[in-house]
């Protein structure tokens, strides 16, 4: 085990106190975490899963470029020091094929290192230890960049989604969505204006130990049309979903 990555049992400490106490939020975005170290593994992916991320895993570099580059994630969580392929080689070669956005965790704070990062196609920093209300702000910003959204509350017309709230509002009134239902939502509307396959959104909401309904998203999309608006999400084919600019 490589000495940057063990973040220890003070160090799951501090995660566990920073997490939120929800446990029962559906992922809105899926994520692939990097990391060798078992024990930050275990508290990262399953504090990131409460706070409605899918997350896959991956515990050497080889392991971590294969499936950031086989699969289209919203994010890479990505260690330096890790076995087989180092943070630096698996950056490198993933922006040869691909802009995911990447998160880099590392023990130095030295600034030759955060510039390296940076430099070699990073699009954020952290030092560990870290606490974990400090990476999901840096997730979800990043992500938000990504999207070109530089704000936190996405508007639909009448429509309000706070992404940092999680919730709904139309016409000034809450709107009760089911966690699906809102993870749904806010994916098409960060996408607005673009056309999102079935496929699409299954690999966005669903991590690879996911098993589900086909026609899962199809009575998901009926009910939020019902509690929103009938003409909020278009679809084409039975197959393909937008949400207008």
């Amino acid at each position: 085990m490589h000495t940057e990555s063990g973040a220890g049992a003070e160090g799951e400490k501090r995660l566990a106190t920073a997490a939120s106490p929800q446990s029962n939020r559906v992922p809105t975005m899926r994520l692939l975490l990097v990391e060798d170290d078992p024990r930050l593994v275990r508290s990262l992916s399953k504090m990131l899963r409460e706070e409605g991320y899918a997350v896959d895993t991956a515990e050497n570099g080889t392991e971590g470029l294969h499936k950031a580059q086989t699969y289209d994630y919203d994010a890479v969580v990505l260690d330096v020091m890790l076995p087989e392929l180092d943070g630096w080689t698996v950056l490198e070669r993933l922006r040869r094929q691909k802009r995911t956005p990447v998160l880099m965790l590392t023990a130095r704070d030295a600034p030759p290192e955060r510039v390296r990062g940076l430099d070699t196609g990073a699009d954020d920093y952290l030092t560990k230890p870290f606490d974990l209300s400090e990476l999901l702000a840096r997730l979800r910003a990043l992500i938000r960049r990504t999207f070109g959204e530089a704000r936190a509350v996405l508007t639909l017309g009448e429509i309000v989604i706070d992404t940092r709230a999680r919730t709904v509002t139309n016409r000034g009134q809450p709107v009760a969505l089911t966690a699906r239902e809102y993870a749904i939502l806010e994916y098409l509307a960060l996408h607005r204006g673009e056309v999102v396959s079935r496929t699409t959104l299954y690999e966005h909401l669903f991590d690879e130990n996911d098993d589900t309904l086909s026609n899962l998203i199809d009575v998901h999309i009926f009910s939020i049309r019902q509690k929103l608006r009938p003409d909020l999400i278009a679809t084409r084919r039975g197959q393909d979903y937008w949400i207008e600019s």
